[in-house]
């Protein structure tokens, strides 16, 4: 085992081995002695416990955030030109915006509305010196329906009025310019009241001083003092020959404010200098939401899920929420710092209604929130881009995602073995190692269907390279897997090492695919490999090049059953700015790194999911994980949050955290169970298993630091604790299919917060430590030790049947259960009807013709509907109709099966039958149970347990895909 360095990093460096001296801005160096003995001094200085907030910047050390947030001068008015403006059919309106003073060139103002009730506003430069770069291809444009709004009033003074749909209609006023949405007369969002709107022209810089230019040109160059380098940290600093390590740079904000015109032509931070060759270009603007104390959405932060303060006098922070993908190691809680993903989109929620917001710009964007109890105001600014606004009327929330994701993609059915349970940590060190872990697994009839191997598998950092030495015969260990019904997944991330010996860098500087420098020259930054470049996933022929390499000829050792981890893919960049990408790097088009930096973890996704369906000739449905993400990532896989720790605090910032990623369209999310960094107890090793298998994404991780954390390492009677916590999610497999289903076909999450569904119990409105799964399980973790009883919100009505006693419990209020260390607080809703699949198997694959089990939960009226979801689960054949969708239906003693509306089976027949029927709450036992859908009518065993008021309807054989009536004879 190679020594590696103990310090504040994601990961820490290996010993980096390039074959040649990085390009001029990489430093990179051959790895001298000195490297090796630094490894060991290292691992004696201990690893940090909170993230190293000096390396990023907040607003205050922004120029273009700190001239909206807080300007020198109220920026200019603008208003529109009311002999301007024309309505035009589905083409919407049309106007320019010029300020008060004349002194700005004029804005185009665009209005267009849609079939799903969106209303987008954008506004443009009229007549661009440069035009704007705006992403072509996240939008789905052709998918949305423009409609042609009505005009019903306007004044030359006030403004207009636009009527685009019954009950909703915009109302655009000229001077100031501003815009409110209503929906059946009232007022639920408005822009611009504020008279916020900022927009910054390009322009040309004025002639510097010399001394100012030289201070440019050296900075970041000569802080080195002649030093020669032999490595990097992950925060960017140096590490030098003699054994010592670069110092942080401190910048003075004020000196450069005066220097530099408050950034508009440079910025210097942490030794980094951002040249900024076109000037100032941000963009900014006030988004209200009248009556709405509750805003939501904007991840990914580690916050509660209710959005707080962030200015006014209740502010609980003192810097905007960010939004800009960066490798943030060891993140804190409660903060509004940015992580590693973002979605730009925020939903106020009142007992009434609910509405939303996107903005769509995907460059730096910070976001102040302000709260006084009677509305809820928001300020956007971003660096770069253009506005554009989509205001997203609802009513409900289900209704606010289903417009959201029309827009730019529901989440893409995943294969059913994605759901299943995932084993990782970095590393499994070679084929002995998976062999002798899948084997254990085998011994202790433990679940799980994906074993994954992190960057030690490679030969050097080489992704798409197996280490002859460790996985001598990868194409076999993935076959022995199969065998089992399993996958494996490996790690490939974006940055590519400089070695010419190395095919996937031969031919993509061949072919000129990576990203430039500022000077035009193959960007070269350190990451894992040493000197680095990276892909140019923003080009469509650079991620068909991407995709070809995952063909099996091309990826050697791989087999169909080896799927995909896309990390560090914001992009990190060890010795960059913010341990990324120097904005004014630039794409193979010239659009500079600044103007879609937050795409490109989701760009790479995209790559790697049309790699694995272009392998498979368009058949198979791909698996790929990634870290980085934006609006639309659920299109192509799933994400997870990020290096946790093992700590209670961050098992509880969990569930606000997956909630809000929800809220962003995208459903399958994760956390890493156990945490990524640190050991966890057993005890709290279960409690996590437990919670995490009510979640989306269900992925146990750990850094390479790590204790062996293995279900087994534990010992019993923990082993089994956690074996049942897994099959708890096995069982549940069919229901989290159907789920997955749902949010393909609407767009709403499968992990829901309790307000979706209970929209005006304000008393949910804060509530983010429990949850439901679909609408029909409330799961409240334990998220503390020692803790054995938990009190649990039960929303609406009707009862709750606690899923493992089957005893009922009232709504609405808390409830304490008991919740000793073997169990979970998790109740089914009354009124509803899960199915479940009980055979203990290996994998999800393995369950495939396995029988159903209909849990039946009747509400007080004795009802309850439920639907199951059955296709193939690995091929896009649903997508031609071929699968089922049942509904079941309790009603006045009968169970009926028939196809939910709209949706036939085409050609699929699943094959599989309904084993077990359990009906919870039935108040007295029936004399008979009947199939009255057969003639004669076939009699069914049954058992009934009058202190639980619970039925068992023993073997009914009923196929899963068939029309029936089951009669209970009283």
């Amino acid at each position: 085992e190679r020594p590696r360095p103990a310090h504040p990093v994601a990961r820490p460096p290996q010993p980096h081995l390039p074959q040649s001296r990085g390009t001029a801005g990489s430093m990179g160096v051959s790895v001298t002695a000195p490297w090796r003995w630094l490894l060991w001094i290292g691992a004696l200085s201990g690893v940090s416990l909170a993230v190293d907030r000096s390396k990023f910047r907040t607003c205050q050390d922004t120029g273009f955030c700190r001239r909206h947030r807080a300007p020198t001068a109220p920026p200019p008015k603008f208003s529109v030109l009311p002999d301007s403006v024309v309505v035009n059919g589905a083409d919407g309106l049309s106007a320019l915006l010029q300020d008060e003073d004349f002194t700005s060139p004029p804005l185009r103002l665009t209005l267009l509305f849609y079939q799903n009730g969106i209303a987008r506003m954008q506004v443009r430069e009229a007549n661009p010196a440069m035009p704007r770069w705006e992403p072509p291809d996240v939008v789905l444009e052709d998918q949305l329906g423009p409609v042609a709004p009505q005009l019903q009033e306007r004044s030359e003074a006030s403004g207009l009025r636009l009527e685009y749909m019954p009950g909703r209609h915009v109302e655009l006023g000229f001077s100031p310019f501003s815009l409110a949405l209503f929906i059946d007369g009232e007022k639920v969002v408005s822009v611009n009241e504020r008279n916020l709107f900022h927009f910054e022209f390009h322009r040309s810089k004025d002639t510097p001083d010399a001394a100012s230019s030289a201070e440019a040109a050296t900075a970041g160059e000569d802080r080195h003092k002649g030093k020669r380098i032999v490595g990097y940290w992950e925060d960017g600093l140096a590490i030098y020959e003699d054994g010592t390590r670069e110092e942080k740079v401190r910048d003075n904000a004020e000196e450069e404010k005066l220097r530099n015109g408050d950034g508009f032509w440079q910025e210097t931070f942490a030794g980094h200098t951002d040249s900024k060759p076109l000037g100032p270009a941000s963009v900014g603007m006030d988004i209200d939401f009248p009556g709405a104390q509750h805003l939501f959405g904007i991840p990914e932060h580690a916050t509660r899920l209710s959005l707080q303060p962030t200015t006014g006098p209740n502010a609980h922070y003192s810097d905007p929420y960010r939004m800009y993908t960066l490798d943030v190691f060891e993140y804190d809680l409660d903060v509004p710092m940015a992580l590693y993903g973002g979605i730009p989109m925020v939903m106020g929620h009142t007992a009434s209604a609910s509405v939303g917001a996107f903005w769509f710009n995907p460059t730096e964007t910070f976001i102040d929130v302000e709260k006084d109890g009677k509305a809820s105001r928001t300020h956007w600014i971003s660096e770069s881009g253009i506005v554009d606004l989509m205001l997203l009327p609802g009513p409900t929330p289900k209704d606010i995602l289903h417009q959201f994701t029309s827009a730019v993609g529901t989440q893409e059915l995943p294969p059913l073995f994605a759901l299943g349970y995932h084993q990782c940590r970095w590393n499994y060190k070679d084929e002995k190692d998976v062999a002798q872990v899948e084997a254990k697994f085998e011994e202790l009839d433990f679940p799980y269907d994906v074993l994954w191997l992190d960057i030690e598998h490679t030969d050097g950092k080489r992704y798409f390279t197996w280490d002859k030495n460790l996985f001598p015969n990868p194409k076999a260990m993935i076959e022995g897997l199969s065998a089992h019904g399993r996958r494996m997944v490996t790690i490939i991330d974006p940055h590519i090492k400089r070695d010419n010996n190395y095919y996937i860098h031969r031919e993509a500087t061949e072919k000129g695919l990576y990203i430039k420098n500022k000077d035009g020259d193959d960007f070269d930054g350190w990451c894992w490999p040493g000197s680095s470049s990276y892909l140019d996933f923003t080009q469509p022929h650079v991620r068909e090049w991407w995709a070809q390499q995952l063909a099996l000829d091309k990826y050697e050792g791989s087999t169909m059953d080896l799927y995909t981890w896309n990390d560090m893919n914001e992009p990190s960049v060890f010795n960059g700015p913010e341990v990324t990408m120097q904005k004014d790097c630039k794409n193979l088009k010239g659009v500079e790194h600044r103007e879609w930096h937050n795409l490109y973890g989701m760009y790479q996704q995209r790559a790697t999911a049309e790699g694995q369906i272009m392998r498979s000739g368009g058949q198979l449905r791909p698996f790929v994980l990634s870290r980085s993400f934006y609006a639309g990532s659920q299109r192509w896989g799933a994400i997870w949050t990020g290096d946790n720790r093992a700590e209670w605090s961050h098992l509880a910032i969990a569930a606000p955290m997956l909630l809000s990623i929800g809220l962003g369209g995208l459903t399958f999310a994760g956390a890493d169970v156990g945490g990524f960094f640190g050991d966890p107890d057993a005890e709290l090793m279960v409690r996590w298993m437990q919670a995490g298998a009510y979640t989306p994404f269900f992925r146990g991780h750990a850094h390479h630091d790590s204790k062996r954390r293995e279900p087994w390492m534990f010992g019993e009677p923990t082993t089994t604790q956690l074996r049942n916590a897994v099959m708890t999610r096995y069982a549940l497999l069919p229901y989290w299919y159907t789920l997955f289903f749902e949010a393909f076909v609407t767009g709403v999450p499968t992990m829901r917060p309790l307000w979706m569904e209970y929209p005006q119990d304000t008393a949910t409105f804060d509530m983010d430590d429990q949850w439901l799964v679909g609408s029909d399980i409330v799961v409240k973790p334990v998220t503390a030790p020692g803790v054995t009883s938990t009190e649990v919100y039960l929303p609406g009505t009707q009862p709750w049947y606690d899923v493992d006693t089957f005893l009922p419990y009232e709504g609405p209020g808390y409830t304490k259960f008991d919740t000793p260390i073997d169990k979970i607080a998790a109740l089914q809703r009354g009124g509803s009807i899960i199915p479940r699949k009980l055979r203990l198997r290996r994998s999800s694959k393995l369950m495939r013709h396995d029988p159903y089990t209909l849990f039946v939960a009747l509400d007080k009226q004795g009802q309850a509907v439920g639907e199951l979801y059955m296709d193939d689960e690995e091929t896009f054949a649903f997508k031609d109709g071929n699968y089922v969708l049942r509904r079941f239906h309790f009603k006045d003693s009968e169970l009926t099966a028939s196809p939910a509306a709209g949706h036939s089976s085409g050609n699929f027949s699943p094959g599989n039958e309904i084993e077990r029927i359990v009906i919870l709450g039935l108040p007295v036992a029936p004399k008979a149970v009947h199939v009255a859908s057969e003639s004669p009518q076939r009699a069914l065993g049954f058992e009934y347990d009058p202190s639980k008021k619970a039925l068992t309807i023993r073997k009914p054989l009923l196929p899963a895909d068939a029309n029936f009536q089951l009669r209970l004879i009283r």
